[in-house]
């Protein structure tokens, strides 16, 4: 009954709580660090996260890591700051591919999964044209 209320209209539900935080800074905060805090949640969020988004269990989002070396499946390099590799999936299939560091996720979902934007990328990357040879003696000038 009270899910079938929020989803007919959950401004009321929003509002009802975002006055109750306000009242209740302190509490709020002190709540927030014991969630934050207690990694039973942390776990169970991550496990409804990869289960929800790409039909994965925790082992084999874990199995994938350990098959690839715990590293980037393209830059082969571990993640910063102790975070986790992100789940790249086909955006068309919903196919999972790999686990990837931050950087090579954000690239690739910058290159929308177009082979043949990547290849002109790569093209650009290796050409030795006359705008990179002024390029060079630009930067030979400067230095």
């Amino acid at each position: 009954m009270r899910k079938a209320k929020y989803r007919e209209d959950p401004r009321p539900h929003i509002e009802r709580a975002q006055r109750w935080r306000d009242a209740n800074r302190e509490r709020h905060l002190e709540n927030q660090r014991r969630y934050a805090a207690d990694g039973r949640k942390q776990l169970a969020n991550r496990k409804s996260h990869l289960k929800r988004k790409y039909g994965l269990t925790v082992e084999e989002y874990d199995a994938m890591l350990a098959a690839q070396g715990g590293v980037c499946a393209i830059c082969r390099r571990p993640p910063r700051d102790g975070s986790a590799l992100h789940v790249d999936h086909d955006h068309a299939t919903g196919e999972v591919r790999g686990l990837l560091c931050f950087t090579c996720n954000n690239a690739l979902g910058d290159l929308g999964d177009e082979v043949e934007r990547a290849v002109q990328v790569l093209a650009y990357l290796d050409r030795d044209d006359e705008l990179t040879l002024l390029g060079r003696e630009r930067a030979a000038t400067l230095a």
